[in-house]
């Protein structure tokens, strides 16, 4: 599955009102579009929280690792997925700790699903 960045602020929020699960290093969103299009889109956030510029980068570039790795094989067609930062973890969590917490994410969003 080949994903697509997200770009309007109205697909982050529908994101956030549907599934999220936690983790360690950051907070999992997701939600099926329902929409036919196949497409599997992903979205990233880290808010001042997180840090300086140079820490929500940091991030950030961990996050889009962790979705071209975990996310990019085990994503449903027609899903949006955002990933959220999470103060202190995201940057200092060893990188196969949030590839763990990632697939057992991903597990705990599409449980029940239709």
């Amino acid at each position: 599955v080949s994903l697509c960045v997200m770009a309007k602020r109205a697909d982050y929020l529908k994101a956030a009102s549907a599934r999220r699960q936690g983790t360690g290093g950051f907070l999992l969103q997701a939600r099926n579009r329902a929409d036919g299009d196949p497409l599997t889109r992903v979205g990233f956030t880290a808010s001042k929280k997180i840090g300086n510029a140079v820490l929500r980068n940091r991030a950030k570039r961990r996050l889009r690792a962790l979705a071209r790795e975990v996310l990019a094989p085990r994503a449903l067609p027609g899903w949006d997925y955002v990933l959220v930062a999470r103060p202190d973890a995201t940057v200092s969590r060893l990188y196969a700790d949030l590839c763990a917490d990632l697939e057992q994410a991903l597990v705990s969003v599409h449980r029940g699903r239709a």
